[in-house]
């Protein structure tokens, strides 16, 4: 059920296209099986893909995703910024998706939510440890969207209901994220691009 979940929301969390565009019956009928809790957010994001024209969306997701840093769906940035440890972070991803034997291409880095729920899809109890690592970045996401009243923000509401209930230590986390920011130190991120092929 939570690899059917995951599935899901990797694909919604993807840039929209006329592919994903055609699959939302198909992920209505997989939303419907799913409990409460984690499916219940997910219509009102298809109902939205539906009735949005394509060209609306796609800018609608390039402004949320790519020109707000603070909606960044790279669940390392939260924690490195663009620093030296944030591609020692992403070479771990990179293993971990290696270890369970599914090969990168170089489309998108992989760190990126919807390569990261598209794995746990595929190797859940990697895929969770993960989310779990991460769970900081995944919440001030998961936050700033629904703040910001996305559409996109039921993904991480709906991620969030397929983990553990939030700790001190990682509310702790968010709430310090959220008041100091990610780190500075500009680097290159080139050799740590990633994305299922």
């Amino acid at each position: 059920m939570t690899a059917t979940a995951w599935q899901v929301q990797s694909l919604l969390l993807d840039y929209p296209d006329e592919a994903l565009l055609g699959r939302v019956p198909l992920l209505r009928t997989a939303v419907a099986t799913l409990p409460d809790a984690i499916g219940a957010p997910l219509p009102a994001l298809l109902d939205h893909l539906e009735s949005t024209p394509l060209t609306d969306l796609t800018a609608e997701y390039v402004a949320t995703f790519d020109h707000r840093k603070q909606f960044s769906p790279y669940l390392t940035y939260f924690v490195y910024g663009d620093t030296r440890k944030r591609g020692m972070a992403l070479l771990r991803f990179k293993h971990a998706y290696r270890a369970a034997g599914l090969v990168l291409d170089d489309a998108e880095l992989p760190d990126h939510l919807a390569v990261v729920l598209e794995f746990a899809a595929v190797d859940p109890p990697a895929g969770r440890r993960l989310l779990i690592e991460y769970r900081a970045g995944l919440e001030l996401l998961r936050v700033g969207l629904r703040e910001a009243g996305s559409p996109w923000a039921a993904v991480p509401e709906s991620v969030s209901a397929t983990l553990p209930p939030l700790g001190r230590h990682v509310r702790d986390a968010v709430a310090r994220l959220a008041a100091e920011g990610p780190p500075e130190e500009e680097v290159g991120l080139a050799p740590f691009g990633g994305g299922f092929s």
